[in-house]
Formats: structure tokens, C-alpha cells, sequence
């Protein structure tokens, strides 16, 4: 039988290849003159996208509740597995993120054509995916310049302190350990984050700014995980010399205040060795709940800290200076109240809201909220607020309800479907992801693999700046994710005919990579930002940088 084609997309035409497993697949081709696609049923097909995408309300629920035709085995398997022919895509930034495991295909031959579906199963990695993030990234990433960066900077000024060349430093040593945390409490705020990064695009999403500026401003914000880390290890630092220094006076420096600042010295450190990331990437919950119990004990004995320092009189060795005029004159103080507030600030957003939570298969959810939300942010949910947080990419038209798509790849996820909940706790603050940025290009194009394509949708679905162009490569598209998401990528307003998308079960795997580069040479891009596994990321991103286009993707730590 031969393959035949035919054009959608407002000009971009698909070839039509024979498989048992989809009716149809899609590849871009810009050769055709547009036509409209054929007529495909609907019938027991599952839809999450907003209907005023193709029907015209605004709402995001399922019409049929069934179950996927595809096969129950072949997707969310572990990368890992020497079985496993599906791999991880991070839809979100951090490695919080949930990630949902979908069927990606990457040929590592450059230039290959894609071939008729592949049978064969693809080799297992010579690394493991915690040595692709930490190595493969690179050993001069941003985020690591940065980390570097604030440790030197630190450690100049502990130098010159402990020389004597500073005195402020030696004799206020607590002063720079509290500033040092409350830099890695604001990096982290996502209040601060979403102002941050609506002024980076304000600022700089000028056609006039240079495209060096803008990429260099996006990695920047990408790696803020950098200035997080390296405050942190540089504030334990700071109390280490403060101790020494109280240590050494130990005549004019109460038994109490030293106690209290050793225990401080013990939680900061057990949460920067929860933060390791061999711990943080083998066991997430025990890094969360340890840095968060830590981080909030530390909080509450640093206020003792300062009040003990603060009221104490080494005149008369006594607690007499405990008044309110010295304690509003102590700079330790207002930097406890500012690190306070930072850090509960999100807690004073946190609610339980109604959900509607369905699933095509026992292989993801979709969780639906009331209320739109603006392209490029996410959003964090729980069953458990003071337990564990899961980070999710928002699907919205930015009008009446918005969407989460999950992955059953946890304990979290995995309950989702098979114990559904009708109210879940979410903080109000969504917070802005590496997507957000996109508004501060001209052109750009997006690559996503399998479901990272949801962190995408909503800049198919609300106006905005930047003209964009789209990379999807998944495996089944019909059958995994419905006729209406294929509609929506193809018919999207600000696409405009700029669509690849790619069914590896029915074109076989395909170079990402060179997908990729070639699409964005095509459209004239400015920058590229995928969202796939840690390995996708790097070589979309390598093959991109290699050819001269800047590219961003998610990183361990961003």
C-alpha cells in the first residue's frame, strides 16, 4: 500500500503512513497548499483541552471516560529498565517537578531519516540519569558560575575578615550569615520570582534589547538554583567563623547565645547535606521535608539568636538590655523579620480548593481547577501541605478553569488515579517557569517530548508577543493524547502553520536534535526552549548551540 498525504495546519502538510497502532501520523511539510484535514471520529476520545479552543467554551473536562487503546506496558517505564522503551520528560524546571514518563524516541544518528515503526528496543544508557544531569550538563553551566561565584565572593570576605582587613565582617559575622540566607530565601519566594521575571520581560522583551542581552538574562534566571545553593553553603561558612570568634571570646559572649547558634549550625547543615543531590535525586521526599523541618527550626532559634546577642550586656555579664528600643535597633533583627516573612509568605496564599480530577488510563490524571492562568507559569499542589509539595505545568486559556496533567510515576501521582480527590491544597502564587520567558523573544520556537507539550499549550491558547513555532515528538499521538490536543497544536492561532509534530510509533525515531535545529532555521527563531528527559535536554540543546542557536532547556537545580 502506498503512503499517501494530505495538508492541515494552515499549510503544513502531514504524511499519512498506515499503522495499526494510529490511523494517521504527522510530519511537518511545507511543499503542500493547505487543505483541511480529513474527518477523524470522536467518539469515546478523552478531552482536557478548554472547548473555546475548538468548540467554543471554556471549559476544561472529560466528554468519555475509557481507557487508552494503547498498550497498557509500553509507556511511563523506567528509563532505566534495559526493557523500557519510553523515557522521562521534566515538565517542570526543578527536579520537584513530577515528571511524567512518556514514549520518546531520539536516533543518535544525525540526519537519519525516519524510519517505518521501530520494533527493536532502544539500547540502555551507559549513564545514569543522575550522571547526565550533574555531568552532561556541563562543567561551566551558568548555574555552576554562579554557585562559584557567590562561594568566592563569600570567601573573600571571610578572608579579609579573618585578616583583619574588614573589621565590620569579623565583629558582625552573623550579619553576613543571615544575609547570605535570606539571598537563598528570595530565590526561592515565588512571589519574588514572578516579579523578577515579569520585569525581566518588561525590560528586556524590547525589539531593540540584543539577543545576547535576552539569552544571557534567561540564563541567569534559569540558574537562580545556583545563587540558592552557594548562599547556602557560604551562610554556614559565615557561622562557622562567628563561632570561632565567640568561641575565642568566650568571656564576653554568653553560654547561651553559643548553644543556640551550634544547634542553627547543625539544621543549616543537615539541610545542605539533604540538598546533596545524590540524596535529593534518590530520595526527593526525605530532602523536602528535612530542608523544610530544618530550614523552619533554624528560623525559629535564630529570633532566640538575636534576642539573646541583641539584650545581653557584657558589662554587668546579665540579660538587662532586653528592651524594645535595643532590640529595633539591631540590623540582626530586621533581617530575622525579612527572612520570615519571605519564607511564610507563600503559606499565606496556601488554600484547599474543589478539583475534578479524571484519567484516561491508569497511567495519568488531569486535574482541573477554577480560574485561568497566564502562559509559562506552574503551579504546586498537595494532599498534605506540611508533608510534600508536587510541582505541575498549567494548561489554560487564561479565562475560566485550568489544568495539570500528571504522570503515574509516584506515590502522589499514582493516587491520584486510583483514589481521586475532590479538594486539594494549592498556593495561590503560581510561580514562572523557563516558558514564562518566551515572551521576551521575537520568534522562538518550542520543543517538547511525549506530555511536556502541556507546559506549552497555554501559549497556544492565549495571545502574546512572541511568534512561535512548534517541535512535538510523542509516541501515539491519537491514541495517548486525543484527537483534540493534535487539533489544537495544528490549529493554534499563534503557531500559524509553524508545526512539526512527529508519531514515533508510526515514523519511527527520529534526531531531535537535528529537528530541531533545522525548524528553527526554517522559522528564524531567536532561541529554542525544549522541555523533555535530562538527556533529550542536553542534546537538543547541544545540537542547537553547535549550529548557533541559543537553546535552553530544564536543569537539575533551575
Amino acid at each position: 500500500m502506498m503512503n499517501t498525504k494530505f495538508s492541515s495546519c494552515r499549510g503544513v502538510s502531514f504524511e499519512l503512513k498506515p499503522s495499526p497502532g494510529s490511523p494517521f501520523a504527522l510530519q511537518a511539510n511545507d511543499h503542500y497548499p493547505p487543505q483541511p484535514p480529513p474527518d477523524a471520529p470522536s467518539a469515546g476520545r478523552w478531552v482536557w483541552l478548554p472547548q473555546s479552543f475548538s468548540r467554543g467554551s471554556s471549559r476544561i473536562f472529560p466528554t468519555v471516560f475509557g481507557r487508552s487503546p494503547s498498550r497498557a506496558s509500553s509507556h511511563f517505564c523506567d528509563v532505566d529498565d534495559e526493557d523500557a522503551d519510553d523515557e522521562t520528560v521534566v515538565i517542570g524546571a526543578d527536579e520537584e517537578m513530577v515528571v511524567a514518563k512518556v514514549a520518546v524516541a531520539v536516533d543518535d544518528a544525525p540526519g537519519k531519516k525516519a524510519s517505518a515503526p521501530a520494533t527493536a528496543k532502544p539500547a540502555p544508557s551507559a549513564r545514569s540519569r543522575l550522571g547526565v544531569i550533574l555531568l552532561d550538563q556541563g562543567l561551566f553551566t551558568v548555574y555552576k558560575r554562579l554557585f562559584v561565584l557567590c562561594v568566592a565572593l563569600n570567601a573573600v570576605g571571610l578572608a579579609l575578615a579573618a585578616t583583619g582587613h574588614f573589621p565590620y565582617a569579623r565583629v558582625h559575622a552573623a550579619v553576613f550569615a543571615m544575609g547570605n540566607i535570606l539571598a537563598l530565601t528570595l530565590c526561592r519566594s515565588e512571589a519574588v520570582l514572578r516579579v523578577v521575571f515579569w520585569f525581566a520581560v518588561a525590560l528586556f522583551g524590547r525589539p531593540w534589547v540584543p539577543i545576547v542581552v535576552k539569552t544571557g538574562v534567561t540564563a541567569i534566571l534559569q540558574s537562580l538554583g545556583g545563587v540558592h545553593s552557594g548562599c547556602g553553603v557560604s551562610s554556614l561558612a559565615w557561622l562557622v567563623y562567628a563561632l570561632v570568634q565567640a568561641v575565642q571570646h568566650r568571656d564576653v559572649t554568653p553560654r547561651e547565645v553559643v548553644d543556640v547558634a551550634s544547634v542553627i549550625l547543625g539544621l543549616l547543615a543537615l539541610s545542605c547535606m539533604a540538598a546533596f543531590p545524590l540524596v535529593r535525586h534518590l530520595h526527593h521526599n526525605v530532602f523536602e521535608r528535612t530542608h523544610r523541618f530544618a530550614g523552619w527550626s533554624a528560623l525559629a532559634l535564630l529570633w532566640v539568636f538575636v534576642v539573646l546577642s541583641a539584650g545581653y550586656n557584657t558589662a554587668t555579664a546579665s540579660y538587662d538590655r532586653l528592651t524594645g528600643s535595643v532590640l529595633v535597633k539591631c540590623q540582626e533583627l530586621w533581617l530575622a523579620a525579612t527572612i520570615t516573612f519571605f519564607t511564610f509568605l507563600p503559606w499565606f496564599t496556601v488554600r484547599r480548593v474543589p478539583v475534578t480530577v479524571t484519567a484516561r488510563s491508569n497511567h495519568a490524571s488531569v486535574i482541573t481547577f477554577q480560574g485561568g492562568v497566564k502562559g509559562g507559569l506552574l503551579g504546586r499542589i498537595s494532599r498534605s501541605p506540611l508533608s510534600e509539595w508536587h510541582a505541575f505545568g498549567i494548561v489554560s486559556d487564561n479565562e475560566e478553569t485550568h489544568a495539570m496533567l500528571a504522570g503515574a510515576v509516584g506515590d502522589f501521582t499514582r493516587a491520584l488515579i486510583s483514589d481521586p480527590p475532590t479538594r486539594l491544597w494549592v498556593r495561590g502564587v503560581h510561580f514562572p517557569g523557563l516558558p514564562y520567558l518566551l515572551n521576551m523573544y521575537r520568534r522562538a520556537t518550542m520543543v517538547a517530548t511525549g506530555s511536556g507539550i502541556c507546559v506549552f499549550m497555554s501559549f497556544l491558547m492565549q495571545p502574546g508577543p512572541a511568534e512561535l513555532s512548534l517541535v512535538w515528538v510523542a509516541k501515539g499521538i491519537e491514541a495517548n493524547y486525543g484527537d483534540e490536543m493534535k487539533a489544537a497544536a495544528c490549529s493554534s492561532e499563534r503557531l500559524r502553520g509553524r508545526v512539526i509534530v512527529h508519531d514515533t510509533a508510526v515514523m519511527g525515531r527520529p534526531n531531535v536534535a537535528a529537528l530541531t535545529v533545522d525548524a528553527a532555521r526554517r522559522w528564524g527563531s531567536e532561541v529554542v526552549v525544549v522541555t523533555s528527559n535530562p538527556e533529550g535536554s542536553r542534546d537538543v540543546v547541544r545540537g542547537c548551540k553547535k549550529a548557533g542557536i541559543p537553546a535552553f532547556g530544564p536543569i537539575w537545580d533551575s
